[in-house]
């Protein structure tokens, strides 16, 4: 089912979402291990809320290259594996980690719970809205990626502002559900406006497996 939500979800159907696609620190030890990959891109918390971008880094922030190499995260803990880009900081542990670079964020939760439908997508996003209400998202939809089914929603948010000129960026955030034996996994693509990551975040998105 597709439904509109209160407030947020008629402000959101703006061109900018269509665009597709954020916590940020340094590299640290997790419960996961990194396996290299030679490919290059091709064919629960709100991303960026920890540490939301300045105008300076978003301004600094470019399309993730298309030589990019892309490294494998496993994490037996938490019964997940996805590829993300080589070079970006990580940080979190077992079923919440956050993979950074600058504006550009890629969260992953898993918890315990019933298979994700599009009725619970919008009460996650409903309620990112009520702890940020620059949070404006569109209707979710059902749609399979690499044979499993996932719920996908998008919406936007404003980082926190500049700490020298007081500006905020939007950030555009792809959210992706996966539902395993009990698990749900949910995906947070994050990118500032004006920045292209739609085939390296689509094929992220296709990258994550259950290990069991």
């Amino acid at each position: 089912m597709k439904r509109t939500c209160s407030l947020i979800w008629a402000v959101a159907a703006s061109a900018a979402l269509v665009a597709g696609c954020g916590s940020s620190g340094s590299s640290g030890s997790s419960a996961g291990t990194t396996t290299h990959l030679s490919a290059t891109a091709g064919a629960g918390a709100e991303a960026g809320n920890e540490t939301a971008p300045t105008e300076a880094q978003s301004l600094a922030t470019g399309d993730i290259p298309d030589n990019q190499v892309f490294l494998l995260f496993k994490d037996p803990k938490a019964d997940y594996s996805m590829r993300y880009p080589e070079g970006w900081a990580r940080t979190g542990t077992a079923a919440d980690v956050t993979f950074a670079e600058k504006a550009n964020v890629i969260h992953v939760v898993v918890h315990k719970g019933p298979p994700p439908s599009e009725a619970s997508a919008v009460g996650g996003v409903e309620a990112l809205h009520k702890g940020d209400p620059t949070v404006k998202g569109q209707a979710p939809e059902m749609i399979n990626l690499a044979g499993q089914p996932v719920v996908k929603v998008s919406y936007s948010r404003l980082s926190r502002p500049d700490p020298v000129t007081g500006k905020r960026v939007r950030l555009l955030v792809d959210r992706y559900e996966y539902a395993h034996a009990g698990k749900v996994a949910v995906l947070d693509l994050a990118t500032p406006v004006g920045v292209d990551n739609v085939d390296a975040y689509r094929m992220i998105s296709e990258s994550l497996k259950w290990l069991r």
